[in-house]
């Protein structure tokens, strides 16, 4: 799939006021393109070189998550845990995505509980900044997963252009974790430009949780400016994980447009989206297959 050009679609009768309304109704002018190659939510990928093999499709626990809580996390218990466990016995989706600012940890347990846990990815993030605090939260996330190791801890919404330095004592206690297989890979969740750059310069970073989607909607900087960055991390075998592929919530009427334009810029291993009933997660697994 590819952005139609704006002043075309203008001459067209469209509009400039129209086009820059909102992002809603830019994605309306994307029109779909056969990709070159078949894709499945289930297709076993790799992150980077991890060495971690999961689904295409993580199931995110964090839409509009904060505070220790997010819209899954309210579904309930039950739901929620009905929901993952769904999601893979029925799509084969092996990818738990969550947070410690969610309040997703018990639900992912739950399911957990019920399945074998060497077929489940679970990444989660720390928003702690400073060493003491990430090994408590690392005891504390087990506990809370009720899972021996993590398989990916991210540091969370990180913004600095400075970071790699400036939390250098955290990065160094993922580290350690790792030798100590507590956990199996440590990267981070970016939030800014900068940040993202950062990242990209880092040998520390394993895995990145980056923001992607067409319309540029709750993104670091615009695509074209973004999927250079994303394509050196690749490059240096870092895994990547999209995250914002439907520009949270902007995207939601179009889905499939949103998914096909991911999985088009071939620069993501997996990706993440937060589904709220079973109805969306199956419409989720369809989208990519009909790409």
């Amino acid at each position: 799939m590819r952005r139609r050009d704006f002043l075309s679609r203008s001459a067209q009768g469209l509009g400039a006021a129209i086009l820059g309304s909102s992002a809603v109704a830019r994605a309306a002018l994307f029109e779909p393109e056969p990709l070159p190659n078949k894709f499945k939510a289930s297709d076993e990928v790799v992150l980077g070189k991890t060495g971690i093999r999961t689904s295409r499709l993580a199931m995110g626990t964090g839409t509009v998550g904060y505070g220790g809580r997010s819209n899954q996390t309210q579904m309930g218990m039950a739901p929620l845990t009905r929901l993952l466990l769904d999601g893979y016995h029925d799509n084969g989706l092996r990818f738990f995505d969550a947070a410690d600012s969610y309040g997703s940890h018990p639900y992912v347990a739950s399911a957990l509980k019920q399945l074998p846990r060497d077929k489940v990815t679970v990444l989660t993030k720390t928003d702690t900044r400073d060493p003491a605090g990430v090994r408590e939260d690392l005891d504390r996330f087990r506990r809370e997963l009720g899972v021996d190791y993590i398989d990916v801890v991210l540091v969370h919404c990180v913004t600095e252009a400075d970071w790699t330095t400036r939390y250098r004592g955290v990065m160094d206690v993922l580290s350690e974790a790792k030798q100590k297989g507590i956990i199996r890979a440590h990267g981070v969740s970016c939030h800014s430009f900068s940040a993202l750059k950062a990242a990209a310069a880092s040998p520390w970073v394993e895995v990145d949780l980056v923001r992607l989607n067409p319309i540029g909607s709750h993104m670091d900087a615009r695509p074209e400016a973004v999927i250079p960055v994303i394509k050196q991390m690749r490059e240096q075998g870092k895994g990547i994980v999209g995250m914002k592929i439907l520009g949270q919530g902007d995207l939601r009427d179009k889905p499939a447009e949103a998914i096909r334009y991911a999985l088009g810029t071939g620069v993501l291993d997996a990706f993440t989206i937060g589904a709220e009933s079973r109805r969306e997660q199956d419409g989720l697994t369809r989208h990519i297959a009909a790409a």
